[in-house]
């Protein structure tokens, strides 16, 4: 996929109109030459807190792989809290003293991009470049270059209780929209009656990532480009019959607050009164560790799938992932650019798939185990999407529209129509903010 327009033209006088102060300097063009065997100094990397938490061994191996090539030169790695990380990156940018290394969310990328915050990068230099998923990809670019290296994906799925569809005589994981109605229908009848808090199927109505699959499902967007300027798109025809998709899901089988998000979706579900939810593959992991609220008793009861949709094919999840970036600050770009290389390449990739994490590239997900809890995560991928590459995109999640929006509608305050021409009207308001 091409990037869009207005991430290809050339903005009036980068350096004057800097939001970061970052300046023109550094490595512009991707030629961040790796540094000699003998250099010292150090390395400052800026990793968000999963990296720790959930694959920390991948973190000590690939730096103690680069301190093999590079004894001289200390790697300090610091991490971040994903909710306060953008404020310290945009302080740290603001001044002299700048970190080497940073995760991005591939939805944050664009605002920085536009404004010269990082440097550079040559994709040829790390593996895979050429399969890089395009979610992850195409955030990094702009003008035709690339500015920041894929790191790992995520894809939500179904995750069903394998235990209530037995009881429910359910035999199988829907692999069609029809199965997957046919079996909430029988989930809903069998604990329905008994259990005034069973939902068959989990669907708070601020749960955004989730209606928007529904509505590219339907061949709708959430804004497209036009002439180099953005503009909502929920209210178009398609758009609308993807939100009615999901309002009607939740109209049949959903019990609970129609006013909330899905922050705290494992735990919910851990409670048991949950049949089917869509989510990511580690909230089926969740739901089972009372440190997130989860229940212990349901350890061995969830199972994935890959979601239909009502399209009849795959219900195409977003792609959550991180990329990163070399700040065109950094003193230390031909460091920065080995230790990424490092940390990214085909045996770090191989890492995140031990711990059920989706790799950078489409080659290494053939490498997912079939039978595991990610396969299906995997396969749903391939008809990934994110979030548009627009410059004010940043303005319009922190404007909450989507949420708003969908409450709305799933409260009954607003018709679908109504409600999405409310939400274009407020996207437009922002999205081609810089």
């Amino acid at each position: 996929m091409a990037a869009p327009l207005s991430r290809r033209t050339t903005t009036l006088g980068v350096c004057a109109l800097l939001t970061f102060a970052v300046g023109c300097g550094g490595s512009s063009d991707g030629g961040q030459k790796a540094p000699a065997a003998d250099t010292s100094g150090e390395l400052t990397v800026w990793l968000a807190v999963d990296a720790r938490e959930s694959w920390p061994d991948l973190v000590s191996s690939a730096t103690a792989r680069f301190k093999e090539k590079y004894p001289k030169i200390d790697v300090k790695v610091q991490y971040q809290q994903w909710a306060s990380k953008n404020q310290k990156i945009d302080a740290a940018l603001a001044g002299q003293r700048v970190p080497d290394v940073v995760e991005m969310g591939n939805s944050e990328t664009t605002n920085y991009l536009v404004n010269g915050a990082f440097a550079a990068v040559d994709p040829k230099k790390f593996d895979h470049s050429a399969d890089w998923l395009p979610a992850l990809h195409d955030a990094c670019r702009m003008d035709g270059k690339t500015y920041c290296v894929p790191y790992y994906v995520g894809a939500r799925v179904g995750i069903h209780r394998t235990d209530l569809l037995k009881k429910a005589g359910i035999k199988r994981a829907p692999k069609s929209y029809p199965e997957l109605l046919d079996g909430l229908d029988k989930l809903k009848a069998e604990f329905g009656p008994g259990d005034k808090n069973f939902s068959a199927f989990y669907m708070p109505g601020r749960y955004w990532y989730a209606a928007m699959a529904f509505v590219k499902d339907a061949g709708g967007e959430i804004a497209v480009e036009k002439d180099g300027r953005w503009h909502g798109a929920l209210s178009s025809p398609r758009s609308r019959a993807g939100l009615k998709n999901w309002k009607k899901l939740l109209d049949d089988y959903y019990v609970g607050d129609r006013s909330k998000d899905n922050g705290d979706q494992p735990a919910v579900v851990g409670q048991g009164h949950v049949g089917i939810f869509y989510g990511n593959t580690w909230e089926a992991k969740a739901a089972t560790d009372s440190r997130s609220g989860g229940s212990p008793k349901l350890r061995g009861k969830f199972g994935t799938f890959v979601f239909p949709g009502p399209s009849g094919k795959p219900l195409p999840p977003f792609l959550g992932g991180s990329t990163l970036a070399i700040p065109a600050k950094s003193k230390n770009q031909g460091a920065a650019a080995e230790w990424i290389r490092i940390y990214t390449d085909s045996a770090s990739q191989r890492r995140l798939i031990k711990v059920d994490t989706l790799p950078n590239n489409t080659v290494q997900l053939r490498d997912v185990p079939s039978d595991g809890i990610n396969a299906p995560a995997a396969r749903a991928a391939e008809r990934g999407w994110v979030t548009p590459l627009a410059p004010g995109w940043t303005a319009v999640e922190k404007s909450n529209v989507l949420p708003e929006m969908l409450q709305n509608i799933a409260m009954g305050k607003q018709s679908v129509q109504a409600a999405a021409a409310a939400a274009d009207r407020r996207i437009d308001d922002v999205i081609n903010e810089r």
